[in-house]
């Protein structure tokens, strides 16, 4: 498993290039909440969300000439545009695979860091296998989107810079994360626990799509149906392999949110501390709101605002309250994120 020193090594090639996103405080929320939030605003990272990060430490791992054969990954959302950029600024090629029902702003923005696009059927052909032929092929070097320990260290590097810049007087009583694969959450429970032992770390998911909870009750790996949700960034069957090793160590609880609460917090954030946040990165804080019992007894409580790839249309859409579609059904109505920060 990753420990510590993976993340302080993933945080010192990260320095000067990842942004160093700010810590949001917000009266009201902490007068709705009878809490002290922190908000970790990675919805203002480079690409829009954390996945920059550990993209960008796992190609600054490699050696020169793997760098030069390229890289290689499966992806339809933010881990495709943070790895094309973070190849693009070390000069590898970088080959993105992509459903052939992906947005067209994510495929564009995509192309726009220079990596090169191949399309396949995600429902005809099993995405492991299209991965491992292209790799085969090409020589290439896989980056997974989160089952990989060089990308679980550079998204560990959310929690080291919450603890050193809001949490060095004072601990925090528990960290809230959102969770897909693991990869945030696990680089995150490994600095915490590390470092702040007494601090407990919460995932949230979607009700839809409970994989984590469920493997942490039941001890092992569970897979849950895909089923449709508006945080089509946590829409996964199963937590990742070398994740859940790090999750059922670190991780203290996952609670579960629903549609409706996601779309509460994504009004909240807007009108009341100014932020746009996608439904994935506005899972955390939609749990904080809800008062869910795993966050009993915690009154100073860090949470991450994974990322902000929302367009415009599927915002207004969402916090008006319109039929909105979610997941991969409705990837060419207008669900599709803005263009990011650089």
């Amino acid at each position: 498993m990753i420990g510590l020193e993976d993340v302080r090594a993933a945080a010192r090639r990260l320095d000067g290039v990842a942004h160093r996103t700010p810590v949001v405080r917000s009266r009201t929320l902490d007068a709705r909440t009878g809490r002290e939030l922190l908000l970790k605003a990675e919805n203002l990272q480079r690409v829009g969300a954390f996945k920059f990060r550990g993209a960008y430490n796992a190609i600054a791992s490699l050696t020169e000439a793997e760098r030069a054969r390229g890289v290689v990954t499966v992806s339809s959302g933010n881990h495709a545009q943070a790895l094309a950029l973070a190849a693009r600024l070390h000069g590898a090629p970088a080959l993105i695979l992509m459903p052939d029902d992906a947005p067209d702003t994510k495929v564009a923005a995509t192309a726009g860091h220079g990596a090169e696009i191949a399309r396949f059927d995600r429902y005809a052909e099993d995405r492991e296998a299209v991965l491992a032929a292209a790799v085969a092929e090409r020589g290439m070097t896989p980056v997974h989107a989160y089952d990989d320990p060089r990308v679980m260290a550079g998204q560990g590097t959310v929690a080291l810079e919450l603890l050193e810049d809001a949490a060095r007087d004072e601990p925090l009583d528990a960290l809230v994360v959102p969770v897909g694969g693991g990869g945030l959450i696990s680089g995150c429970a490994t600095a915490v626990t590390a470092l702040a032992p007494s601090t407990r770390v919460v995932g949230v998911e979607p009700e839809a799509g409970d994989d984590v909870r469920r493997s942490l009750a039941a001890g092992e790996r569970v897979r849950v149906p895909v089923a449709p949700t508006i945080a089509d960034g946590q829409q996964l069957d199963r937590p990742g392999e070398r994740t859940w090793e790090v999750i059922r160590e670190r991780v203290d609880a996952v609670a579960v949110v629903s549609d409706a609460e996601i779309v509460e917090a994504m009004r909240l954030l807007f009108e009341r501390v100014k932020l746009v946040v996608e439904p994935s990165g506005a899972c955390a804080l939609a749990a904080v709101l809800a008062g869910r019992p795993e966050l009993d007894g915690a009154r100073r409580v860090g949470v991450v605002l994974s990322g902000g790839n929302v367009g415009a249309d599927r915002f207004a859409a969402l916090v008006a309250g319109r039929p909105a579609a979610a997941g991969a059904q409705g990837a060419r109505s207008p669900l599709a994120e803005t263009r990011p920060p650089r």
